[in-house]
């Protein structure tokens, strides 16, 4: 499967969302990270989902890709209320290296967009 990173046509509520497919390890992980920037930087951004749903792979680099996302988003939240969810079903390898790194606790988690949009 080709990776595919694709941020969603916004609905104007403070959610943007971004679709990552196929996998994702340090050397694929740039997509991710330019699709980023922008949600960082627009004020009227308030939520970022991450929909991995569809990622087939991922290992620590992309743990470490959205640590660094949530840390970015830990000090804008003194300008603005910020937060980053995953939209799932969770990828098995993408949860275990959550699971492993206790890293599960940062990462409020939806069983779809629905619910991750509002969580």
């Amino acid at each position: 499967m080709d990776q595919e990173v694709l941020v969603l046509t916004e609905e104007d509520d403070g959610v943007r969302v971004i679709t990552c497919s196929g996998a994702f390890d340090q050397a694929t992980l740039e997509p991710l990270r330019r699709a980023c920037a922008p949600a960082l930087a627009d004020p009227a951004v308030r939520r970022i989902v991450l929909d991995v749903s569809r990622v087939t792979f991922a290992d620590s680099s992309m743990l470490n890709t959205m640590l660094h996302l949530l840390h970015l988003l830990h000090l804008l939240h003194l300008l603005r209320t910020s937060s980053l969810v995953l939209a799932g079903p969770l990828p098995r390898t993408l949860a275990r290296v959550l699971e492993l790194t206790q890293a599960d606790r940062l990462f409020p988690t939806a069983d779809g967009m629905r619910e991750a949009r509002t969580l």
